[in-house]
């Protein structure tokens, strides 16, 4: 079984790799990885804050991006917006897949009291529109606890597919020969049906990561995301004044940023879906 999946992995890869478009949308991401990268770790852009020219500097050879109203430089802000939206869309996919997996494959597996009770509370949570319990929790919580925010709104529905995987999955003649065999549950659901989930949750990471990010840019676009660090919703925010007055650069640039990120995800995200489940190439 593992040989299967392995050889499965391989292709997969390949045909992934073997498409120029996914290939360049790749780099792009990888580009985005690094850049955000070196921007934590101070070498890009460390003095973002820093007056470096006049009050909205037109783009320029000494100024790329232009400056903003204070004299900084745009193009530092958005290398550091860069960071954010990566940080914020790692840290909350990393944790919402991983809880959403847990309670769905426990769910799903035992069933009763336990099912109920997960079931209930992500149609709870599923039932309140997304941006207002987002709202609440950021409002309740204290500005900047976004990703604990996203965290709480986004693992529902990973919880709820795995679930149903699980359900699928459980009742099939190779978890039976399984438990033939003596194996406990423990056994039946890391070494046999996870392997069976493994597609499904790297989707959902890739689709929880770029939701995540949409989500940091509106709630700083309102003032209830990320702090005292550049982010693109506060870009956007503070340049939507000089739009009358001509200003285009930091709304345009910061837009840009995100709007690449955004489809070089949906691009990847459909890609992977099509190579980890052919069933549903073309939907």
């Amino acid at each position: 079984m593992m040989h299967k999946h392995s050889h499965s992995f391989t292709l997969s890869k390949k045909a992934l790799l073997g498409n120029k478009f996914n290939l360049v949308c790749l780099c792009i991401l990888l580009c985005y990885i690094l850049v955000a990268l070196a921007t934590k770790l101070g070498w890009l852009g460390a003095n973002w804050h820093a007056e470096v020219g006049a009050s909205y500097q037109q783009p320029s050879g000494v100024h790329y991006f232009g400056t903003d109203v204070l004299g900084r430089s745009v193009f530092a802000k958005v290398l550091h917006g860069i960071e954010v939206a990566m940080h914020v869309g790692f840290v909350v996919a990393l944790w919402a897949v991983a809880i959403g997996a847990i309670l769905g494959i426990l769910a799903g597996y035992f069933g009763g009291i336990i099912d109920a009770c997960i079931v209930w509370l992500y149609t709870v949570i599923t039932a309140i529109p997304t941006m207002i319990l987002l709202m609440v929790v950021a409002f309740v919580l204290g500005k900047g606890t976004i990703c604990t925010a996203l965290v709480i709104t986004e693992w529902t529905e990973t919880c709820r597919l795995v679930r149903g995987e699980m359900m699928r999955h459980k009742s099939r003649e190779y978890i039976q020969a399984a438990s033939a065999i003596g194996a406990g549950s423990f056994r039946k659901i890391f070494v046999h049906l996870l392997p069976n989930m493994l597609p499904l949750i790297i989707y959902q990471f890739s689709l929880v990561f770029q939701s995540a990010i949409k989500y940091e840019v509106i709630l700083s676009y309102l003032g209830m995301g990320i702090q005292n660090k550049p982010s693109w919703g506060i870009m956007i925010s503070d340049a939507k004044t000089g739009l009358l007055r001509g200003i285009w650069w930091e709304f345009f640039f910061a837009t840009i940023a995100m709007f690449l990120l955004v489809l070089v995800f949906n691009i990847l995200a459909d890609a992977l879906r099509d190579l980890l489940d052919p069933k549903l190439k073309g939907r």
